[in-house]
């Protein structure tokens, strides 16, 4: 199959992806199921990689997958930079155990 559908058609998959990513940078850290966690991950470092490039390109493409130009912004200036040394593995998914509501498997995605 290639990749989680989450049980979403695609173009609600986007929006999702769309909204966690923006959060994510915004927060550098969040609590989702463990799918979600690894989906995102993959997705945040491709971004990260655009901000290390840094040229306008870049940012137009970045700013097309995130919803807030003010993320953008961050993740371009002072998030990016901090990688400038590394050759990805950026993103670090932790696992917390079962959900209260319905017993999902939960986890954190967060910044190394």
């Amino acid at each position: 199959m290639g990749y989680r559908k989450l049980g979403r058609d695609s173009s609600a998959r986007k929006a999702l992806f769309r909204h966690i990513l923006t959060s994510f940078f915004k927060y550098e850290r969040i609590e989702t199921t463990e799918a979600k966690a690894k989906e995102i991950s993959g997705l945040a470092e491709q971004l990260i990689t655009l901000g290390k490039r840094g040229d306008l390109h870049s940012r137009r493409q970045a700013i097309a997958r995130l919803i807030d130009e003010e993320v953008v912004r961050k993740l371009f200036d002072e998030i990016a930079p901090k990688y400038n040394d590394r050759q990805g593995g950026y993103t670090r998914v932790l696992k917390l155990g079962p959900r209260r509501g319905d017993a999902a498997p939960m986890a954190i995605l967060e910044l190394v």
